[in-house]
């Protein structure tokens, strides 16, 4: 019988690259796996999945799909490695593990113990505007799974150490026959370990593991803001079967100012002024961050003005300009006025309506405004 193209048998391009060279087998496999076509269909599906496997297994090889693009089947001839059996090297068993192993829970190769990476942690952390704008160091306690000092990690009582498991011989796996195809899967008594804690450690109880509050000194960089982030590396919990820790990140919250508003880089105030400096003009104090600072107000000023202070805002976390301070003026009406003082504001009342457009002008326009909208009410 004439053998297939081995790329026609994988529905692949000659210039396929080797991941897609991966997916296209393991679709196949999935589709002519034996035990998913019984009956009439079974003698056709082995066919055609010995098939796929004698392709991949010489396409997945840079040396033999080398030789097979120059030469075709006749150059692979009496090499071992090839045809339904794949050689002696039992090589579809480790094509099986890398590709399937995701799926059937096979967490360990080579019958090593798999080491498991920590869970990363975070910590919400709040802080003052100044901490956030000019960078601070606090002391957080951060609760965690930390490696047991008792018995360094292996679960066991101090003097004694863990066991091969006896249903898998170590390797952390069994393997189950499934009609033509076998598969290998995790031990479903030591869960993949390969090991069994036959005396625990009584200060884990086995888990390798124990729960503590961690004292850690984390530097705030400045310029942070609300939602950003600190990552500090291995601080998070303990990984397991002397996996790696993980990470802990600090979360910002930056609390809310009784004078200042962020918003980016720039910081919002309101000033209220007086009604004789928003008419006359003067000069007043506005803090900053970073302390006193002399805002000059014009005569004629009205409600709604904002004054843009150069340089008073935040630095960026990520560097770039320094923001700005933008003063918002509110002209405060004045209050509790005596008798006195009442009459006063009449007799400027009376001289001022004497020229009201001069002296009024946004009164006016919105008296104007408003004339017009109620004329259009009226058609």
């Amino acid at each position: 019988m004439t053998k297939r193209d081995y790329y026609e048998v994988l529905g692949v391009s000659r210039t396929v690259s080797e991941a897609d060279l991966k997916k296209a087998f393991r679709r196949l496999a999935m589709k002519y796996h034996p035990d998913r076509n019984p009956g009439e269909g079974l003698a056709e599906s082995e066919d055609r999945f010995k098939e796929c496997k004698e392709a991949y297994e010489v396409l997945s090889d840079a040396r033999k799909r080398s030789v097979y693009d120059q030469f075709g089947h006749a150059g692979l001839e009496g090499q071992a490695g090839t045809g339904a059996g794949f050689g002696a090297g039992g090589s579809f068993r480790d094509i099986f593990e890398d590709m399937f192993g995701d799926i059937f829970g096979t967490g360990v190769r080579g019958g090593r113990t798999r080491a498991y990476r920590g869970a990363d942690l975070r910590h919400d952390l709040d802080l003052s505007l100044e901490e956030a704008v000019f960078g601070v160091t606090r002391k957080i306690q951060v609760p965690s799974l930390v490696v047991c000092s008792r018995c360094g990690g292996s679960g066991s009582r101090p003097g004694t150490s863990p066991t091969n498991c006896s249903t898998c011989g170590g390797t952390g796996q069994v393997r189950m026959q499934q009609g033509f195809f076998a598969i290998q899967q995790t031990c479903p008594h030591c869960r993949g370990t390969g090991r069994v804690i036959r005396d625990p450690c009584d200060e884990c109880h086995g888990a390798g593991r124990v729960k503590r509050h961690k004292t850690l000194s984390v530097k705030i960089p400045p310029g942070v803001d609300t939602g950003d982030r600190v990552r500090l590396g291995g601080e998070g919990e303990a990984g397991e079967n002397g996996g790696p820790p993980g990470d802990l990140y600090v979360q910002v919250a930056v609390k809310q100012h009784e004078i200042f508003v962020r918003e980016d880089n720039d910081l919002h105030c309101e000033v209220p002024i007086s009604f004789v400096t928003a008419a006359l003009g003067g000069e007043l104090d506005v803090p900053t961050l970073s302390g006193r600072t002399t805002l000059k107000v014009p005569p004629e000023t009205q409600t709604g003005r904002v004054f843009r202070l150069r340089g008073k805002g935040v630095r960026p976390v990520r560097g770039g300009d320094v923001g700005d301070l933008l003063c918002h003026v509110v002209v405060e009406t004045p209050v509790k006025l005596t008798a006195k003082q009442k009459e006063l504001l009449r007799e400027l009342e009376c001289t001022l309506g004497e020229d009201c457009e001069a002296h009024r002008p946004q009164e006016q326009s919105w008296l104007e405004r408003a004339k017009k909208f109620f004329e259009g009410m009226k058609l």
